[in-house]
């Protein structure tokens, strides 16, 4: 009985600390939401916000309240995605976290309706067009026919459309063709097959930025060449082999 007791007494306690976790949380998104919405600039909204007394694990809540707050918006508005930046150059942390939330948002993305949608594309286009986060998270990003939805095609549309706007196409075209970030532009710029390739070109041509499609048109062009010499090659090492066995038996 007195065992019962304790595993009881127990349950209760670890209810209560979950319960007041709980409204920790309830009570940090209230003051980061009150934070925002009180702030006439976001250099004043970063100040308060900075002068939260935040726990542990509390950073991230608050850095993806950003996002939350400016998702609530009728139209987009730059205050968020400069609200983002600040945090993500304060702290490499931060922009690692929103590196986190950009994989988060797009898979989840056609849970939200198109304006919520836009503007969570646009505050991430503003982080990336101001180098505030990392390029490498496009690597979310698979662009053909069965890895996205009319949603995520959307989200896509937007986010390039809106970094075209502020870097200018040729300087857009020149990041998605640096060589030290390849690797991470693999999905969005797909060479596997031609049936991808075709799409992403049809895709980014669609949207008013084909320009940027100029290396997956090179591709498909000597895609075929390629197919080519991959087929005249394996008939000749098939035969060194078949010849290298008769040779053998005959010995």
């Amino acid at each position: 009985d007195a065992e019962e007791e304790e595993d009881e007494e127990e349950a209760a306690a670890q209810q209560e600390i979950h319960d007041q976790t709980e409204t920790d949380l309830v009570n940090l998104r209230r003051t980061i939401y009150l934070t925002i919405q009180s702030s006439m600039q976001s250099d004043e909204a970063a100040h308060k916000l900075l002068k939260l007394q935040t726990k542990e694990g509390q950073e991230k809540e608050l850095l993806r309240m950003i996002i939350e707050c400016g998702i609530q918006e009728k139209t987009y508005m730059k205050y968020y995605g400069v609200l983002a930046e600040r945090f993500c150059k304060l702290k490499k942390e931060h922009a690692e976290h929103y590196d986190e939330l950009f994989a988060q948002y797009y898979a989840t993305v056609h849970r939200l309706e198109t304006n919520k949608l836009r503007n969570v594309a646009k505050i991430f286009a503003h982080l990336l067009h101001s180098d505030a986060m990392s390029w490498s998270c496009l690597e979310y990003i698979h662009l053909n026919e069965d890895d996205t939805t009319s949603s995520s095609r959307i989200f896509i549309k937007i986010l390039f459309q809106e970094i075209s706007e502020f870097i200018g196409l040729p300087k857009l075209k020149t990041r998605l063709e640096d060589p030290f970030m390849a690797e991470h532009f693999q999905g969005l710029m797909p060479k596997d097959n031609p049936r991808n390739t075709r799409f992403a070109i049809n895709f980014f041509t669609s949207i008013g930025l084909g320009g940027i499609t100029e290396a997956l048109r090179e591709h498909l062009k000597n895609m075929p060449k390629m197919i080519m010499m991959q087929n005249e090659a394996a008939p000749s090492s098939d035969s060194d082999s078949s010849s290298s066995s008769s040779s053998s038996s005959s010995s």
